[in-house]
């Protein structure tokens, strides 16, 4: 379970075999762990979702490659 005062960083990852390339997920990684890599949907009844959105509400950002990460 992914704890809001660990995160480190999140990116929007985007599903590129669509062709309207939409965001489909979210990439975090953790200060506890950095070389790991956490993928979360967009389910907003997902305990991790819902920690990326309060992370979110603070103020952080989230990285958006707009569909080139």
């Amino acid at each position: 379970m992914i704890n809001k005062e660990n995160i480190n960083t999140v990116t929007k990852v985007y599903d590129t075999t669509l062709s309207n390339n939409s965001f489909d997920t979210y990439k975090v990684t953790l200060n506890s762990n950095p070389n790991t890599n956490y993928f979360v949907p967009l389910d907003p009844a997902n305990t991790d979702y819902q920690a990326i959105q309060e992370w979110i509400a603070e103020g952080n950002t989230v990285i958006d490659n707009g569909g080139n990460s």
